[in-house]
């Protein structure tokens, strides 16, 4: 297991999806705030690759790329300095450019034989999505029971309060997006109400935080 997905482990994961990229850098910075080290920056953010690059530079940060589709999508990811690489679905060519890359991958599954077929094809993990439609916590647990031993990260509707179950159903970490800051909110910052704003979205950060270094902790004392 890779040294990167060894630090994605019991973590909440803010998927960024903003419509702006000046708005994507403002949201890492307020979760950052609250406490939150890792982010994934969707190829659906403008100028993803550049604030990938800018990110990349800060040492206090590990950032990964999402929504990746192609093997050229891959490509840039790793040259703008992303640490990891996710995608929506099963695209091997993607799997396959991180691998030569030495850059863990981890493609979206929503059925066992995805799963299945991801983890032949060399992924680090796999992302089960979109998790709360496929049937949430209880449907994580059935696909852990039968592949215990691919690690999954459910993404995908996933609310604050519901975090604690994904983990207890076996989750290795969990991706969550609108959940942690909206592009309303964060599109605040340059308006009056942009403390208010600021002050909700570092809560939600020091809460996640707070509970994935308690989750961490535990699968530390389980596996010692």
């Amino acid at each position: 297991m890779s040294s990167v997905l060894r630090q994605l482990s019991a973590q909440v994961i803010p998927v960024i999806r903003m419509q702006e990229a000046e708005t994507a850098l403002t949201a890492v910075d307020w979760l950052h705030e609250g406490g939150i080290e890792i982010f994934e920056i969707t190829a659906s953010v403008p100028g993803y690759l550049e604030v990938i690059a800018e990110l990349a530079e800060r040492k206090d940060l590990l950032v990964g790329a999402g929504t990746l589709l192609s093997a050229e999508d891959a490509h840039n990811a790793v040259k703008a300095g992303a640490r990891f690489l996710v995608s929506p679905c099963l695209v091997p060519e993607v799997i396959e450019a991180g691998t030569e890359a030495g850059i863990p991958v981890i493609p979206g599954t929503a059925t066992p034989t995805e799963a299945l077929q991801a983890h032949r094809l060399g992924a680090d993990a796999v992302k089960v999505f979109p998790a709360r439609q496929l049937g949430g916590p209880g449907y994580l647990k059935a696909l852990r029971s039968v592949l215990p031993d691919i690690a999954v990260i459910p993404t995908g509707g996933i609310e604050l309060d519901e975090v604690d179950g994904y983990f207890a159903a076996g989750a290795y970490a969990v991706g969550m997006g609108g959940q942690l800051a909206t592009q309303d909110e964060v599109g605040e910052a340059r308006t009056e109400g942009g403390e208010q704003a600021r002050q909700r979205i570092v809560a939600r950060a020091r809460h996640i935080s707070g509970r994935a270094g308690t989750q961490a902790g535990a699968q530390d004392k389980g596996t010692a």
